[in-house]
């Protein structure tokens, strides 16, 4: 008789088709194998760049693999701790943890047991939450407890990030705990609270992000619809996930499709702990040759552009390969997806205690011209012409970089009174004012 197989293995779904296997066993690389129908249907598409069909439909091995599906996961290895203690996982690993909490990924995908069968797009199932079940179940986000209020052996999701979050299901305006495989629609996050080694206050992270979404709105960038909520005690930023649709089945009824994505760091098949290119991840340079190939190719690399421009005027240190996504078309065709999580660092800049000093205040990722600038303070006008120069980045009349530099200062003044004009008369007007003169102050110095 032969040995029992220590091979496990996982099914890989996006919306009722299955799209592969996951496979692990002792002492051995993760592998990929993609199902054959999927391959050669018209709605096949790889799940990464770095992991696309291949000749004769050979399995992919090794750290791409491994690296595509530890990015699904939290970066905190303290969320993941948490994690797994409330699932018994026995394992921070990411094959352990998926197998539990796979269910409701970023993206399509869909991890489930290897003999159990997606739902698909299949009609809502949901449970209807008061505000005080939704207050209990973000205070039970930091906890072991991942729902905080009850066990719950149906609601299982899996959001990448290094901040406090989960994911509910907005239905004819209700908030909803989603069942079966219903996806959820909205992700929670909460305040970030005091961060680093500096005790940096960031508890006002929920008005910061959502004003650095209406800025960059304001700009005309796609970006992540967010608002700021109080369910109870509870203050979060919910944002409306844009790996998810409706659509009209031909019964008549609304049912949710989960579209396809990946982040910078899996499309380039880089671990999530190497999602800042001090750390090894990809830069700007690397993202615009991705974005080369793009079915939306000139206006993805001027948004990405124009964004990290944007970063830099509004301070906005943590713009990492994990922060840009790509939708994935079938084909292999992709784009970018609308721009999220932006924070700006203005509101703890400064010197002393628990504040962030303007020397140290870093991008993520570095404007190269003859050489990397990194530092805030460092970075010129000519460094961004450069990088622009580099890449042929354009406006949309056809005009250099240097231009779109210029149109984008012209328009900060306004900008600013245009956002300024839609936040609420209770709203943090000192983190507001930091963050509005440090952006025009930025904004001067690029314009001289």
């Amino acid at each position: 008789m032969g040995r029992r197989s220590h091979t496990r293995a996982q099914g890989l779904w996006m919306n009722g088709a299955r799209v592969g296997t996951w496979s692990l066993a002792p002492n051995a690389p993760d592998v990929l194998q993609y199902d054959l129908a999927w391959t050669q249907s018209g709605q096949g598409r790889s799940l990464s760049l770095s992991l696309p069909f291949t000749p004769g439909n050979a399995p992919h091995r090794g750290a791409k693999v491994r690296a595509y599906f530890e990015n699904l996961l939290p970066d905190s290895k303290e969320i993941r701790e948490r994690l797994a203690r409330r699932f018994n996982t026995g394992s921070i690993g990411a094959f352990e943890l998926l197998a539990e909490i796979g269910r409701d990924c970023v993206g399509a995908l869909e991890i489930l047991p290897e003999d159990a069968i997606s739902a698909g797009t299949s009609s809502l199932q949901a449970e209807v939450l008061s505000e005080a079940q939704v207050a209990q179940i973000l205070r039970g986000t930091t906890t072991s407890n991942a729902l905080g209020w009850r066990d719950d052996d149906d609601f299982r999701i899996s959001i990448a990030g290094a901040q406090e979050k989960t994911a509910l299901l907005l239905h004819e305006g209700q908030w909803c705990l989603p069942r079966g495989g219903t996806p959820t629609t909205h992700i929670f996050k909460l305040p970030l609270g005091l961060i680093g080694g500096m005790n940096l206050d960031m508890r006002g992270s929920v008005e910061n992000e959502w004003l650095c979404s209406l800025i960059l709105r304001e700009f005309g960038l796609p970006v992540a619809t967010c608002h700021p909520l109080q369910f109870e005690d509870v203050k979060v930023l919910v944002v409306e996930r844009f790996d998810r649709t409706w659509w009209t089945h031909p019964s008549g009824d609304q049912r949710l499709v989960r579209l396809p994505q990946e982040d910078m760091c899996q499309a380039t098949g880089v671990a999530p702990d190497a999602k800042y290119e001090v750390d090894g991840g990809p830069g700007m340079d690397r993202i615009l040759d991705v974005l080369d190939g793009s079915m939306t190719r000139e206006e993805d690399r001027r948004n990405f552009f124009k964004a990290q421009l944007i970063f830099w005027m509004l301070c906005a240190t943590d713009g990492h390969a994990k922060n840009f996504s790509l939708f994935l078309r079938p084909g292999g065709r992709y784009q970018l997806t609308p721009l999220y999580d932006v924070l700006s660092a203005y509101p703890v800049l400064g010197e002393g205690p628990a504040r962030m000093s303007t020397f140290r205040a870093k991008m993520a990722m570095a404007v190269r011209s003859k050489s990397a600038h990194w530092k805030m303070r460092d970075i010129l006008r000519r460094h961004w012409i450069a990088l622009g120069a580099r890449h042929g980045i354009l406006t949309l009349d056809g005009r250099d970089a240097a231009r779109l530099i210029a149109e984008t200062v012209d328009q900060v003044p306004e900008v600013i009174a245009t956002v300024c004009a839609q936040l609420p008369q209770a709203f943090d007007a000192q983190l507001a004012n930091a963050i509005f003169s440090g952006m025009q102050e930025a904004a001067d110095r690029l314009a001289g």
